[in-house]
């Protein structure tokens, strides 16, 4: 199969890089001399850059080959993840004015204020790996699928396209990246969600036009793809409770790797960690002038994140039902084997496929534009956030006498790095299979520690340092033990002697080896924080809220006014309608 994109196409997406690059040249040329300017934006993004570019940064590989493809094979099932919008609304209400109040760069640092320089450390050191194994690797890995599905006979210097794609985006994303910083990035992510929102939206208007509609879509599709809540528990197959997958014998589940007890107790806990505390995502908020403007951002992309079901997910099944009605034969070949069974391994290509043979030449461009965007953004965002952690909670730590302009050239060069070590995993990915499922259970495991040490330092003013250290140290400890149980079966293919110790760890849904994790820290922070001495209120006074004044209540509330919790009302009643179709 030949090149899908007519010269029109590529013109666009010519213009696309273009407009990017301008941007991006527009805001370099703005001050970039102190570590606020380029870490935070000068603290001057406002409430729609804001949601914009947290909104963008999410939307990258996850959703063009994951999200997409769950769609193709699962139906709505994913869509809790996104319908989990609400903890963007606890960011804007509960944690934005405690961050805006301490005034820091990183959620690390904010962890210092709270409890030691230790705690710090660890995070710091916990969030850069994370970010190295999983954002930077997940978001090459799209990459090089699109530019496949849409370029598959490009071949440059001996690298074919998966290569050419992946090095493209890379290259592009962090020269804006290391030259700008965040308000770069930032203004260029604004732009990008609304090119891709468009793109999106013209895929999932095109794909129902060519299946017949609205209505031929559930015909073909069912009802179960259209039901959030029942398990599809595949025929011949025995339900059970159990949390450990057996022969002939299922936990009740979407699929074989979401059971819906884990969904409904560990997704909350893992989405509130990704849209609460992470630096990914809540960089942006930090970059806000005031509290004001980081509530009102992140409202604004709550209302945001509710679009991926509609431009992700549903195209996903659009391209299922397209194939199995047999009105595309590009795509009932490609989904499909000769007995008419769904290669779930082929799903990932949902979304490109749609693009690559359902769209109009021009509007194709467009879309494929739109794609690049997600891609870029979210490299752009990690790229932005790792150079940040180094350059803040470690370089300026152990050279503190450093000056800001020295700083801010730091910053540019730990970026460099990031963008190195991005092309050097090119490779391991193009020859991993399953390494984007293992990928996706990295952060499962990560998480909880992260969520108690945040989520009880807001809300108890008793839990300590030694609590929090000692909370994270096992909760990063259980995940990499269960990680090293993974790896061999992820990536090469070995399996564990049935009913041994590692084959129960291994075999233990993801999620709720993740909710073991949440219990055990929970208790060990209670029970060190209490068995230890109290921490000095005085010194985390505005940290949590048995220890706000009634100075920072006032400041806090003249912040917010009727407009904004209309808007977050609205949020919400969106997000249960979505519930109560997709429910039956």
């Amino acid at each position: 199969m030949g090149s899908t994109l007519g010269w029109i196409d590529l013109s666009i997406i010519g213009l696309y890089f273009l407009i990017i690059l301008g941007l991006a040249w527009w805001v370099i040329k703005q001050r970039q001399d102190t570590t606020t300017d380029y870490f935070l934006a000068g603290r001057h993004l406002g409430w729609f850059i804001i949601g914009a570019s947290i909104f963008a940064s999410n939307i990258g590989s996850e959703h063009l080959v994951g999200l997409a493809g769950s769609g193709a094979t699962d139906g709505v099932a994913m869509a809790h993840y996104e319908l989990h919008a609400w903890c963007l609304l606890v960011l804007a209400w509960v944690f934005v004015p405690f961050y805006m109040r301490s005034k820091v760069f990183t959620m690390p640092e904010f962890l210092e204020k709270r409890y030691s320089p230790s705690a710090r450390t660890v995070l710091s050191i916990i969030s850069l790996v994370a970010y190295v194994l999983t954002k930077i690797a997940v978001g090459i890995f799209a990459g090089g699928i699109v530019f496949s599905v849409l370029l598959p006979d490009i071949n440059f210097m001996g690298m074919d396209s998966f290569w050419v794609g992946s090095i493209l985006v890379i290259i592009l994303t962090g020269a804006y990246t290391i030259l700008g910083g965040l308000r770069a990035v930032a203004y260029t992510e604004a732009l990008q969600t609304i090119i891709l929102i468009i793109g999106s939206i013209l895929v999932t208007i095109f794909g129902l036009k060519a299946l017949g509609g609205w209505g031929e879509l559930r015909a073909v599709a069912g009802s179960e793809m259209f039901n959030l809540w029942k398990p599809l528990v595949p025929a011949n197959v025995e339900a059970t409770w159990a949390p450990v997958r057996e022969a002939g014998r299922m936990a009740w589940y979407f699929n074989d790797n979401y059971p819906w007890l884990g969904m409904l107790f560990c997704a909350p806990i893992v989405g509130l960690w990704y849209w609460c505390t992470d630096q990914y995502i809540v960089q942006r908020a930090l970059g806000a002038p005031n509290e004001t403007e980081a509530r009102r951002g992140s409202i604004w992309a709550a209302g945001l994140k509710l679009l991926p079901v509609f431009i992700f997910i549903i195209p996903g099944m659009i391209c299922f039902a397209l194939a199995k009605s047999g009105r595309v034969d590009i795509l009932q070949q490609t989904l499909f084997d000769a007995s008419g069974q769904l290669l779930r391994d082929r799903s990932q290509e949902a979304f490109p496929l749609l693009v690559a043979h359902i769209l109009p030449v021009g509007i194709r461009g467009l879309v494929v534009a739109g794609l690049l965007a997600a891609l870029m953004s979210s490299l752009a965002g990690v790229f932005n956030a790792c150079s940040t952690l180094f350059t803040m909670d470690f370089y300026s730590r152990f050279k503190p006498k450093s000056t800001q302009h020295h700083l801010v050239w730091v910053g540019r060069v730990a970026t460099a790095v990031m963008v190195l070590i991005g092309l050097l995993w090119i490779p391991v990915i193009r020859g991993g299979k399953g390494l984007y499922d293992y990928l996706q259970g990295v952060q499962s495991y990560l998480a909880p520690p992260i969520f108690v040490v945040f989520f009880m330092g807001v809300f108890n003013k008793r839990m300590n340092a030694k609590g929090c250290l000692a909370a994270l140290i096992t909760g990063f400890t259980m995940g990499l033990f269960r990680l090293a149980v993974d790896t061999p079966v992820k990536l090469f293919h070995s399996e564990y002697a049935q009913g041994s110790f590692l084959w129960v760890i291994n075999n233990i849904f993801f999620q709720y080896y993740s909710l073991l994790i949440f219990i055990v820290c929970i208790i060990v922070m209670v029970v060190v924080s209490h068995l230890t001495n109290e921490p000095s209120y005085q010194k985390i006074s505005g940290l949590t809220y048995s220890t706000l004044t009634e100075e920072h209540r006032r400041e806090s509330r003249s912040s917010w006014n009727i407009k904004d919790v209309i808007s977050s009302g609205l949020v919400l009643a969106l997000i249960i309608a979505a519930y109560i179709y997709f429910s039956g």
